[in-house]
C-alpha cells in the first residue's frame, strides 16, 4: 500500500493574525501558533487574553516560548535577507546579546541565572537543554543586577506578601520565614489580573465621561436650538412693537405738523391782511403830507374830502394766533399702544402656556396626609372643608394645619398643573420639600421647607418668602397655573 504523498507548504506556516510566514512562532495553551510579536500585541489590548482563532479566554497572560522546531520549519519558507538581518541587529536603545561577537544581535530574553542576555540564536540551549530549561527567563533587560537580590546575590524569583517586596529563596529562610511567600510569577500573575481589572474599571470611567462630555454637548446643543427659537419668537415680538412704535410716532408728528400748518396758514393770513391795510395808509399818509405843504388854496380844499375819508375800521385788537400747547397729543398717541402691548404679551403668554402644558401632571390628594376636617373626593382629586372626622393616625397626617400633600413626588424639570379654588377666602398653594414635619406650626418659607402663594382676605395675593411679597393681580384668580422647575 502506497504511503500518501505529504507535502508541507507555505501557506501551513502563516500566522493567521499577519497572514505572513511565522517570525518567532510560539504556541499557546490551545494549540495555536501565532508570531511572537502578533500574539503579544493582541494580548496588550484584549484583556483578558484569548485566542483570536478560537476565541478559549486566559484568565492569566500564559509565558510565550518560541516553538524552535515550527521555527526551524518556517525558515525555509523565509529566506533571511540583508535587510532582516538588519532589523535584528541591535540599535541604539536596544539591549544587545552578550554572547554575539562581531554584529551584535537584538537580545530577546535574559537569564536570571546566567546573569546574561540573549538574542534569538544564543537564546536556544535555554529552551532546549533539560537543564538551562529550568532556568528564569525574563524579557530582556539592560541591567540584570537589578533583578538580584542584594544581600544574597540570588535571582528574585519570589514575592513576600507581608512586606510587599521581591525576595530570593535565601531571604525567606533567613529574613521571611515565617511571611507569606508566594512565586514571582504568580505574584505577577495577580498583579497583571488586577490591572487588567483596574484598567477595565479605568476604561468604563473613560467610558462614562465621553457619554457625559455628549450628554452636555447635546445638552448645549439644544439649549442652542431652543436659543435660536426663543431669540426669534422675541424678534418678531419686538418688531411688532416696534413698527406699532414707529406708526404711532409717526402719526403723532403728522397730528402735531398738520396743527402746526393750520396755526401758519391762519398767521400768515392775519399778516397779509395787516400789510395790505399797513400798505394803503401808507399811500394815505403820502398823500396827506403831500396835500400838507401845497401852497394852492384851492388844490387843498378840493383834495382834502377825498383824503380825509375814514382809515379800514378793522379793529386787531381781539384778533391773536392761539399757539396750541398740545396738551394730551402724546398721551392719545401712547394709549394705544398699551392695548398693543397687552396683546403681544397676551400672545407670548398664550405661547408659553402651551409650551409648558407639554409638561403637564395629574396631581392626586394623599389622603395619609389629609388633616381631619379635610374631605378628600373618590377620585383623590377634590377635597372640601367640613367637619372633624376620626382618622387613623399617621406621622405624615397634617395637624394641627388644614393642609393636604399631593401624592406625585417633584423631583427635577419642569412641572407644570392647575388647581381650581372656589368658595375660599384664605388658601395656601405650592410645592414642599420631602422631609418637611406636618405637626405643630407651620411656617410657609423656604427655608422651612415651603415654596407658596396664598391667598388672604378674599382679594390679598401674596408670594410666601421670609417676608411677604404682594402680588399684584388685574382680576380675582380663579384658576391658579403654577409651574415647578
Amino acid at each position: 500500500m502506497a504511503a500518501a504523498s505529504g507535502r508541507l507548504t507555505e501557506d501551513q506556516f502563516r500566522c493567521s493574525t499577519c497572514l505572513d510566514v511565522f517570525t518567532d512562532p510560539v504556541v499557546i495553551p490551545c494549540g495555536h501558533n501565532f508570531c511572537k510579536n502578533c500574539i503579544t500585541k493582541h494580548w496588550d489590548v484584549k484583556i483578558p487574553c484569548h485566542c483570536p482563532v478560537c476565541k478559549n479566554v486566559f484568565y492569566a497572560r500564559p509565558e510565550l516560548r518560541v516553538n524552535t522546531l515550527i521555527s526551524n520549519m518556517a525558515a525555509q519558507f523565509r529566506p533571511i535577507s540583508n535587510s532582516s538581518l538588519e532589523k535584528r541587529c541591535a540599535k541604539t536603545g536596544d539591549i544587545s546579546c552578550d554572547i554575539c561577537t562581531g554584529t551584535k544581535l537584538k537580545a530577546l530574553k535574559s537569564c536570571l541565572v546566567c546573569q546574561t542576555s540573549y538574542c534569538e540564536t544564543h537564546l536556544e540551549p535555554h529552551l532546549t537543554v533539560l537543564g538551562l530549561k529550568r532556568h528564569q527567563l525574563i524579557d530582556s533587560v539592560e541591567n540584570l543586577e537589578d533583578d538580584m537580590c542584594l544581600k544574597h546575590n540570588k535571582p528574585l524569583e519570589l514575592f513576600c506578601k507581608v512586606d510587599e517586596m521581591c525576595v530570593c529563596r535565601l531571604c525567606i529562610v533567613l529574613d521571611h520565614k515565617t511571611h507569606d511567600v508566594v512565586p514571582l510569577k504568580a505574584e505577577y500573575e495577580a498583579k497583571k489580573a488586577e490591572l487588567g481589572k483596574t484598567e477595565g474599571k479605568i476604561q468604563q470611567m473613560i467610558q462614562k465621561r465621553q457619554l457625559k462630555i455628549q450628554e452636555i454637548k447635546c445638552s448645549v446643543q439644544l439649549s442652542k436650538q431652543n436659543a435660536d427659537i426663543e431669540i426669534a419668537e422675541g424678534v418678531q415680538v419686538f418688531t411688532n412693537l416696534i413698527e406699532c412704535v414707529e406708526e404711532s410716532q409717526a402719526d403723532l408728528i403728522e397730528i402735531i405738523n398738520n396743527e402746526h400748518k393750520t396755526i401758519e396758514n391762519q398767521a400768515e393770513g392775519f399778516i397779509k391782511d395787516l400789510e395790505q391795510e399797513i400798505s394803503e395808509l401808507i399811500k394815505r399818509c403820502a398823500k396827506l403830507e403831500q396835500l400838507s405843504h401845497s401852497e394852492d388854496h384851492l388844490h387843498l380844499v378840493q383834495g382834502f374830502p377825498s383824503l380825509n375819508e375814514g382809515p379800514p375800521t378793522k379793529d386787531w385788537t381781539e384778533v391773536c394766533v392761539c399757539t396750541p400747547t398740545y396738551e394730551g397729543t402724546v398721551l392719545r398717541a401712547v394709549v394705544p399702544l398699551e392695548k398693543v402691548l397687552n396683546k403681544e404679551i397676551t400672545k407670548v403668554f398664550e405661547v408659553e402656556l402651551k409650551r409648558v402644558q407639554h409638561y403637564a401632571v395629574d396631581v392626586t390628594l394623599d389622603p395619609d396626609t389629609t388633616h381631619p376636617k379635610l374631605i378628600i373626593s373618590d377620585d383623590v382629586k377634590q377635597v372640601y372643608h367640613g367637619e372633624l372626622i376620626n382618622f387613623s393616625d399617621n406621622p405624615n397626617r397634617f395637624h394641627p394645619c388644614v393642609n393636604v400633600l399631593g401624592q406625585q413626588i417633584l423631583s427635577s424639570g419642569i412641572i407644570y398643573y392647575e388647581v381650581q379654588v372656589k368658595g375660599k377666602t384664605d388658601w395656601d398653594l405650592g410645592v414642599v420639600r420631602g422631609s418637611i414635619n406636618g405637626r405643630g406650626k407651620i411656617r410657609l418659607h423656604p427655608q422651612h421647607g415651603y415654596w407658596t402663594i396664598c391667598l388672604r382676605n378674599e382679594n390679598e395675593y401674596k408670594a410666601c418668602t421670609d417676608s411677604l411679597v404682594c402680588l399684584t393681580i388685574h382680576s380675582k384668580l380663579f384658576i391658579v397655573k403654577y409651574n415647578y422647575n
